[in-house]
């Protein structure tokens, strides 16, 4: 039989019984937490988020399954934090420290969502097949450069090309690596392998991006032999089971490097954005900004505009200005 749709006086009700036993829960954790022993308060990273529960690494490395004070903030995946020990394994949150860097997005009410924390590097991934969008890795670009961390595009799938292929695949991405992003061709089933991208994730703390088909999945199996049994030791220590792989996760790359994968990057999108941000977001335009004749150059048609003197003489890619312009038309469109 069909489903009995509910009024909206009835929608209000269960909302009001929800909150109200949500916040019988929230006020019983905090007697919890009042009633804490006062161990010494400790360092730690998180390396899962499910809700209001956290897996926190601690110095060592070892994994607490720890809850989090309402009134500290919303911690992401990398975010370093102050816990305090309430039994063996477990503990509680008590405060977040200053962010290096936020990875966010904008959520479906438009607000900015933060998705990783602290992160050092992004790995852009595309591949030969599907045909990479130069607009979307424009938008990892300029996101990188905003936040201030380093990026690498790594150019997946190369066994699916001959040799030939290859070298004319490779030279249509010669204009990023002449901006300082290198690029890195690997293949997990053959030549060229991993080697050019592992020397790039030591001592950083890395998130893969990249549209749908490229093989990040792959990448992140190659990457981390380990992975099942990391998952299985933050399931065991946390008790989030199925949860671990549904939330972004922070992995150990080796000895002494970190990659978050997170569910959330996978429709990455560039948020609202002033124009002139936008141009900071491109890195090749800063010694050419402030020198257009006009100081509201949109870089289209005026006349004596410095960055189109510079695709002229070859200083920008005319592709990254095409990109460049289809992003301040977004901008334009949300009022910027």
């Amino acid at each position: 039989m069909p489903r009995r749709r509910l009024s909206g006086r009835q929608l209000e009700r269960i909302q009001a019984i929800q909150d109200r036993r949500r916040q019988r829960l929230e006020a019983r954790t905090e007697r919890v937490l009042e009633q804490l022993d006062d161990d010494e308060p400790r360092e730690g990273r998180v390396v899962v988020r499910h809700g209001a529960s956290l897996a926190v690494a601690d110095a060592q490395g070892l994994i607490h399954h720890c809850q989090t004070r309402r009134n500290i903030g919303q911690p992401v995946c990398g975010d370093r934090v102050i816990w305090q020990p309430s039994e063996a394994g477990a503990g509680v949150v008590i405060a977040l420290q200053a962010r290096d860097t936020e990875l966010s997005r904008p959520d479906y009410g438009g607000h900015s969502k933060a998705l990783a924390a602290n992160i050092s590097l992004m790995v852009i991934v595309i591949a030969a097949r599907p045909e990479p969008s130069g607009y979307l890795v424009d938008q990892y670009l300029v996101a990188a450069e905003l936040i201030g961390v380093d990026a690498v595009m790594v150019v997946n799938k190369m066994d699916l090309l001959g040799t030939d292929e290859q070298s004319d695949f490779l030279i249509t991405f010669d204009h990023y690596a002449k901006i300082g992003c290198p690029v890195l061709p690997v293949s997990v089933k053959g030549a060229p392998g991993l080697d050019q991208l592992l020397p790039h994730l030591t001592d950083r703390t890395a998130i893969l991006l990249g549209q749908s088909g490229v093989g990040k999945s792959s990448l992140i199996n190659a990457l981390l032999p380990d992975q099942e049994l990391q998952i299985g030791r933050l399931s065991e220590a946390t008790g989030l089971g199925r949860h671990t792989t549904s939330a972004a996760t922070c992995y150990r790359v080796g000895d002494r490097g970190h990659l978050i994968d997170s569910p959330g990057v996978r429709s990455f999108r560039l948020g609202d954005i002033a124009r002139t941000d936008l141009e900071h977001g491109f890195r090749e335009f800063a010694p050419y900004l402030g020198r257009c004749r006009f100081a509201n150059c949109n870089h289209l048609h005026e006349p004596d505009c410095a960055i189109r003197a510079a695709v002229d003489t070859g200083d920008i890619a005319p592709q990254r200005l095409a990109n460049f312009h289809h992003l301040a038309a977004d901008a334009d469109r949300a009022g910027h």
